[in-house]
């Protein structure tokens, strides 16, 4: 572990940026709450993936030996986010006349299919809502025996009114006051059967038509949809952990139920905030507007990647994607447009063929920079709360660096010349996660897209015997083909 290095990050618990120190150094405990897999992979998604992936590669890099924890929800996250409504996953079951587990595992295949092109790495543990039931169940019974949830018709809810008494709410969201934050009527669905309208689900009674539920203390059931990653985080991470990252619209009601969910059951006398460290990325939007589906401008990666998508010029590479996202701050709002990924693929394409000149610049005898002084620009700006824009800006000061010595006005030697070249692949690859697009993976991509194309007109033309040899000769050599609602997509590789 680099002890010289000092690392700040912003804590929204206590919106201030803070030192980091872990618990029981070296170990670092990360939990992130990862995608609730019911339709495609966005940018979003991509956003939330890539700023916590660069925290897990820095801290490594700093030699802290990281157990990163990202959930898959599979079950019990509803339409609303909140305690009324149809389970969104099985929702798509039923629309699609599928198991919801078929559509569960559709959607955890097309995210890390899609995470796996934008270099995020794997995480250490990847827990899902429905492989731990029990440890939900139990969490809740423990609730209750500490009384601060109570049952009603076979649902369980969280008596917020009671944890107060006890324990400061709403400090992560600083909604204090929060039943004027409450936008509800006392007429919805499950409203009726609590105490208080700030009170939320633990568990929720299965109606007749409900197709995902489990047995309980309570009766067949499910889990609501925040205690699922109280559960998971704790068996996995212990209780306090260090780090709990998820999207800037997690912190209400998810996370300030999980710290509240996560207290209850421990039930300490003093206030225990379930993690040190609370890191939240802001939201993406769309030439100024929220991406969302109900406003027409959700785009799915895959739709990125191909170009097919009427907000789309062209199509983006992954790597192209990564540098946008990285381009910005995780805290700041990520604007899309075509013409900002333009100019972000033109600056890729610029960084990238600058630092490749060090390949033919002339070296002279002395050095008027070095490898060590701008790594150290490298790690003031990450360890300035992970800002990858500044970062991005020092690469492209060597840039400017390796221009100047081709023009005579800085010198380089050779064995600086080589240890640069290694600083700069390393943390392009190792802690940025870029690299350099291959001409050939380019070229498999125009020519996947030639034979997809082939394969639609077939279709349409019903010549299924014509669409099923592409498919199958294409699986022989491991390219699998994948028919989604937003249209075929490849993967390369056995899966």
């Amino acid at each position: 572990m680099n002890q010289n290095q000092k690392l700040y990050l912003f804590n929204t618990l206590t919106h201030q940026k803070e030192l980091f120190q872990p618990l029981n150094a070296p170990f670092v405990g990360m939990y992130v709450c990862g995608p609730t897999v019911y339709g495609e992979p966005h940018l979003g998604h991509a956003r939330s993936a890539v700023t916590f992936d660069i925290l897990f590669r820095y801290l490594k890099h700093l030699g802290y030996k990281v157990r990163y924890v990202r959930n898959i929800t599979d079950v019990g996250h509803l339409e609303n986010d909140a305690d009324e409504g149809e389970d969104k996953i099985a929702k798509k079951a039923r629309i699609e006349q599928l198991e919801p587990m078929e559509v569960a595992q559709f959607y955890t295949d097309a995210y890390h299919f899609a995470m796996d092109k934008l270099h995020v790495l794997r995480p250490s543990i990847e827990p899902r809502a429905t492989g731990h039931i029990l440890e939900q169940i139990e969490m809740i019974q423990k609730i209750i025996q500490n009384g601060f949830a109570y049952v009603v018709n076979g649902s369980v809810y969280f008596d917020v009114q009671a944890y107060k008494q006890k324990y400061p709410y709403g400090e992560l969201s600083g909604r204090k006051d929060l039943e004027e934050n409450l936008d509800v009527s006392r007429e919805l669905e499950g409203i009726q059967e609590k105490k208080h309208p700030e009170d939320f689900a633990l568990w929720k009674k299965a109606k007749p038509e409900h197709i995902m539920r489990w047995n309980s203390p309570w009766g067949e059931g499910f889990p609501g949809w925040h205690i699922e990653c109280s559960a998971m985080s704790t068996k996995y991470l212990g209780s306090p952990f260090d780090i709990h990252g998820g999207g800037l619209d997690l912190i209400f009601p998810h996370h300030e139920a999980e710290i509240a969910q996560t207290n209850a059951c421990e039930c300490l006398h003093i206030p225990l905030n379930q993690a040190k460290y609370w890191l939240h990325c802001n939201m993406v939007t769309v030439n100024g507007k929220k991406m969302g589906k109900s406003l027409g401008n959700f785009i799915t990666l895959n739709e990125f990647f191909s170009g097919n998508h009427p907000l789309l010029s062209q199509a983006y590479s992954p790597t192209t994607i990564r540098f946008f996202i990285l381009q910005a701050h995780y805290r700041s709002t990520l604007d899309f447009s075509n013409e900002a990924l333009q100019a972000a693929e033109k600056a890729l394409i610029r960084l990238l063929q600058g630092i490749q000149k060090l390949d033919a610049i002339k070296y002279a005898g002395s050095s008027t920079f070095t490898a060590k002084d701008i790594e150290d620009r490298f790690h003031q700006a990450m360890n300035d709360d992970l800002n990858t824009a500044k970062l991005i800006a020092e690469l492209f000061g060597v840039v400017d660096k390796i221009h100047a010595v081709e023009l005579k006005q800085e010198t380089l030697t050779l064995n600086e010349a080589q240890q640069l070249k290694n600083l700069l692949d390393y943390w392009l690859k190792q802690i940025l996660g870029i690299y350099p697009e291959n001409r050939s993976n380019e070229q498999l991509e125009e020519v996947m897209k030639l034979l997809i194309e082939l394969r639609n007109e077939a279709r349409a033309q019903k010549n299924y015997a014509l669409s099923d040899v592409i498919r199958d000769k294409l699986q022989a050599i491991q390219i699998t083909l994948r028919d989604t609602p937003d249209g075929t997509i490849w993967i390369n590789g056995k899966i």
